[in-house]
């Protein structure tokens, strides 16, 4: 009896020590999706007042943690069953992400002109429901980078036993949620920290000259990941389509990485958006 409850715990230790190693060499991998997810959301989350932004930040986790419990066991399903699957999906979210930073790169330069009806019915516009938008956005934004890293994760322990592969696939699901919208909620309380720095040193001395600084600086790391986020957004999908499509993967070798997969995202983007506004006028013209 004590031999094999000695023997449960071996295997145990050596599970931890297989999941620790694989879930080290995951983080790794998916290092630079993590970044390009701080980048996005870090942009999504701000842009609402001072007693809503945490608020926000936690819907917009919690949707992100549903989207992890949804997305790992069915990839770990897919990678079984259906492995060619999780590349189409990985390739729609990649249109998508792309046409959400081409949007945002057109909507800079060539504003769109509201008439008079829309910019009253905006003005009026009940605050509750733009904040609900704005969070669906950030939600299903979040789930296509989660499928990226959840793939990513996967894909380094496609050797492992299923056990393995749960625990490690999960491991970095939840640490890519916590650390990512932690360093959010950070970066978007930083003008409030800095306040009460100013307030509690009465406007004196080196405690309020931090206050000012992280005051000034956090609209221009909002303008800075504002401008990172679109980047990241087309840099993901031209990643996921060059990683993905044969064709995409051996075109142009010479062609540094980076401005492949940034050209590859903004044609997608480009391509997607002018489907789209094609089809609101067809739709216009038939309704």
């Amino acid at each position: 009896m004590a031999a094999g409850f000695f023997a449960i715990l071996d295997d145990i230790a050596s599970l931890m020590d297989d999941v620790a190693l694989t879930a080290k060499v995951a983080t790794r991998k998916t290092a630079g999706i993590l970044g390009d997810d701080l980048a996005v959301n870090a942009e999504k989350a701000t842009g609402f007042v001072s007693s809503r932004e945490l608020p926000v930040l936690w819907a917009i986790t919690k949707g992100s943690l549903l989207n992890k419990l949804i997305i790992v066991p069915i990839a770990l399903l897919l990678n079984v069953f259906f492995p060619v699957a999780i590349k189409f999906v990985l390739v729609l979210g990649g249109v998508y992400l792309a046409y959400e930073g081409v949007e945002k790169i057109i909507e800079y330069f060539f504003p769109h002109a509201h008439a008079p009806q829309e910019e009253s019915a905006a003005a009026g516009e009940d605050e509750a429901t733009a904040e609900k938008a704005k969070v669906k956005s950030a939600v299903t934004t979040d789930f296509i980078l989660s499928v990226e890293i959840v793939i990513i994760a996967l894909g380094t322990v496609l050797e492992e036993s299923l056990m393995v592969q749960i625990v490690t696939v999960s491991i970095v699901a939840i640490l890519a949620t916590i650390g990512v919208y932690g360093i959010v909620a950070l970066i978007v309380r930083m003008d409030d920290t800095g306040y009460k720095l100013i307030k509690r040193s009465n406007d004196k001395g080196i405690f309020s000259g931090i206050g000012h600084v992280l005051v000034k600086a956090l609209p221009v790391i909002i303008r800075i990941l504002a401008v990172v986020g679109t980047i990241a957004l087309i840099l993901v999908s031209g990643g996921i389509f060059v990683h993905n499509i044969e064709f995409f993967h051996h075109i142009l070798p010479n062609v540094a990485s980076t401005i492949k997969e940034l050209a590859l995202g903004l044609i997608a983007g480009l391509l997607a958006v002018g489907a789209a506004t094609a089809g609101k006028k067809v739709f216009a013209l038939v309704k």
